[in-house]
């Protein structure tokens, strides 16, 4: 399907509609162009394969590319990324080597002629160096910048001084010491992406037990996350071994591999070795696909689904199943808290409360009456402030403001 603003009518307000057409008149014919380093796998490239073709609808020559880089550059990088969330780093000569490296090859073949170019997070951040600076430079940095790594942020803070505008996900992740102009953009979801959109239930059901043993023998939880020690996959099968000294639940943890993401096959053999026996009985499920339907299916027949992160950016995991009417149970952290009101359309815990992440599954299990009224409150948050549209808008206004459109 060919994405267009006019498919949104009917799921936003037809004033958003003709709101963004109106902000689209300043910005005809204006070239914008995003560069990152995956184009599947994570929030960024789900974002960007929505949000540059409706740009073009409304009359924006908008472009992508992508970073061309190898599986070491990705292990410097994941480093970096870990470091911005907290994390010690070891950066030595030949590991700053490749990271300009890689980027200055990049640039010797990907020419920019745009009005206005966009960064996507640390991988392709230094591609600013080695260009002539003629158009405004916007870096949109996704992690959670909440307590960095002191060293990394005095690395790349020349690099990040270069750039006209910094956004991120959180007022909390905005940093003092950068004086340039920062900005906060809530990430969004497609709510007529395969992973999103509504589908007879029979497909979802048929599709699903291709993964799912007895699909209807016994419920399920579900974490829909990357294979990363930020997302906590060990410790949501702790919770899960809780749970089930009280309900006879499975639990599934669903995570594609990105590409750029070394770090991810790791841990996902290290679970299925320790975890072997829960694996072999069924009761454990472990998926590592990229299928966008499967992650639509699975959130759509999860009893509840939990987001147990230690550091989160936003979590549009999060943001997916409340669309889908689905109540969370979800570490206090990052950007999660602007998706959930504790008690209201989910629940927040410590990400170190075992205990209580247990216990708020148990009491979603025994209550689907309440389970049901929170669901419906969280699709009616998405749909007031995270869909893809008030992102658009929010970057019109970007746009228009950094080329004095206005």
């Amino acid at each position: 399907m060919v994405i267009t603003l006019e498919n949104y009518r009917g799921i936003v307000d037809d004033a958003v509609i003709t709101e963004i057409y109106r902000k689209a008149r300043r910005l005809y014919n204006k070239r914008i162009l995003n560069i990152n380093s995956t184009f599947q796998g994570g929030g960024v490239a789900e974002m960007l394969t929505t949000l540059v073709p409706l740009m073009n609808d409304v009359g924006i020559d908008a472009g992508w590319r992508i970073l061309h880089a190898n599986e070491d550059f990705f292990g410097v990088t994941k480093k970096i990324h870990n470091a911005l969330q907290g994390d010690k780093i070891r950066l030595t000569e030949h590991k700053k080597d490749l990271y300009f490296q890689t980027n200055e090859n990049f640039s010797v073949y990907t020419h920019i002629q745009h009005d206005i170019v966009v960064i996507h997070d640390p991988q392709p951040l230094p591609l600013i160096k080695f260009y002539k600076k003629r158009q405004p430079w916007v870096w949109r940095c996704h992690v959670d910048l909440s307590n960095p790594n002191e060293e990394i942020c005095d690395f790349l803070k020349p690099l990040i001084l270069r750039y006209d505008v910094m956004i991120v996900s959180h007022e909390n992740y905005k940093r003092k010491e950068l004086p340039i102009e920062q900005k906060v953009f809530y990430p969004a979801i497609d709510p007529l992406s395969v992973k999103n959109r509504d589908f007879p239930e029979e497909e979802f059901d048929n599709f699903l037990k291709k993964f799912v043993p007895d699909l209807h023998k016994k419920p399920f939880i579900l974490q829909v996350s990357r294979f990363d020690k930020w997302k906590d996959p060990e410790g949501v099968i702790e919770v899960w071994k809780l749970v089930k000294e009280e309900f006879d639940v499975r639990l599934i943890l669903c995570g594609s591999m990105a590409t750029d993401d070394p770090e991810g096959w790791h841990i996902f053999g290290r679970i299925e070795r320790k975890y072997s026996k829960l694996i072999e009985s069924g009761d454990l499920v472990l998926i590592n696909i990229e299928n966008n339907f499967l992650v639509n299916a699975l959130q759509r027949r999860a009893a509840v689904v939990i987001q147990k992160s230690l550091r989160e950016g936003f979590g549009l995991t999060v943001t997916e199943a409340l669309w889908k009417g689905k109540p969370v149970v979800a570490s206090n952290v990052g950007g999660i808290p602007l998706q959930i009101k504790d008690g209201y359309n989910g629940f927040l815990l410590d990400p170190t409360d075992i205990e209580g992440f247990a216990s708020r599954i148990i009491e979603l299990l025994r209550n689907p009456e309440m389970a049901e009224v929170m669901g419906k409150r969280g699709k009616e948050l998405v749909r007031e402030k995270f869909l893809i549209t008030r992102l658009l808008s929010n970057y019109m206004d970007l746009f228009t403001e950094l080329l004095g459109c206005g």
